[in-house]
């Protein structure tokens, strides 16, 4: 006990030391909260103002603008956000359950073909069909072209996801447990559902978020598969309304009679950068302690 005690005295951090710790944190804090801040005051503030006088603390004029034009009545990026959510809650409930299944045969000993599959979903990490073979079974063979499939879909498994879970299902599930499930007559399924899933949550909340935050953020399925505007996502749209501005912007002079001085276009660009990362960041704090577990999965314990 007394050895116990003196190791756990060895460990302590000094107050001097816990109080630079808590400086040095403090300031990344700031310096990782300062330019969102940024650019949500960037977001309402009027778009000559800001080309004047640059990025501020605080709006230099205040205005709505930039977000009257991003929800307009009609307006595309509304269609969008709604794409991009269906395909981030179908895609993340999708990825979780096929990789919570996947994981939990490769995690069970008795599983003859464990190896094999094993050695399946790896060998997809190591090497592709490549770009060309791709677009043509997404678009041709599978039928994704023009469709809210083709936005989670290709994206709704991953074999290092099932690396992930099966490592958690193998360190947080005691082989006895499910032993005994068995003994008292519970099935495959019934010991997956009521016994393995609730200790697995962190495991799943992991693979969730890592899903959803690759679903949110796609750019590529989208711009290979869909061609029509009412299917595209978030990303996506973002990136052709900004180069349409741009090009309206830059052949101002040769548009006749149309104006295009009054387009917030600095300001468009913070509203759609905080409408975008919005949801992320206010989601990741309920994931986050259940993400921090998952990623500790396979560490040391003492």
């Amino acid at each position: 006990m007394a050895k116990k005690n003196e190791s756990l005295a060895n460990n302590l951090i000094s107050p001097k030391a816990n109080l630079i710790l808590n400086i040095i944190l403090l300031i990344g804090c700031f310096l990782t909260i300062m330019p969102l801040w940024l650019i949500l005051s960037a977001s309402f503030t009027e778009n000559a103002a800001l080309t004047q006088f640059g990025y501020r603390m605080w709006p230099k004029k205040f205005s709505v603008l930039a977000y009257t034009y991003l929800f307009q009545s009609g307006s595309i990026i509304i269609t969008a956000y709604k794409n991009t959510i269906i395909a981030t809650v179908a895609g993340t409930v999708l990825s979780t359950v096929t990789v919570g299944l996947y994981a939990y045969a490769l995690s069970r000993p008795d599983f003859k073909l464990r190896r094999f599959f094993t050695f399946f979903s790896f060998f997809t990490m190591l090497f592709g069909g490549g770009m060309v073979s791709y677009y043509a079974m997404m678009r041709m063979v599978l039928g994704l072209k023009d469709t809210v499939w083709a936005l989670f879909l290709p994206m709704s498994f991953s074999a290092y996801w099932v690396i992930i879970m099966r490592t958690f299902y193998t360190s947080n599930v005691p082989e006895s447990l499910i032993e005994s499930a068995r003994i008292d007559g519970s099935g495959e399924w019934r010991t997956l559902v009521q016994i393995v899933t609730p200790l697995a949550i962190p495991g799943f909340a992991t693979v969730a978020l890592f899903s959803a935050i690759g679903i949110w953020n796609d750019f590529r399925q989208c711009m290979l598969l869909n061609d029509s505007s009412y299917f595209y996502n978030l990303q996506y749209t973002i990136y052709q309304t900004m180069n349409n501005l741009q090009f309206m912007k830059e052949n101002a002079s040769k548009m006749g009679g149309v104006n295009v001085s009054n387009l917030p276009t600095e300001s468009f660009r913070m509203a759609m950068a905080v409408v975008t990362v919005g949801p992320i960041i206010l989601a990741y704090p309920f994931f986050q302690q259940y993400f921090i577990k998952g990623l500790t999965v396979g560490a040391v314990k003492g």
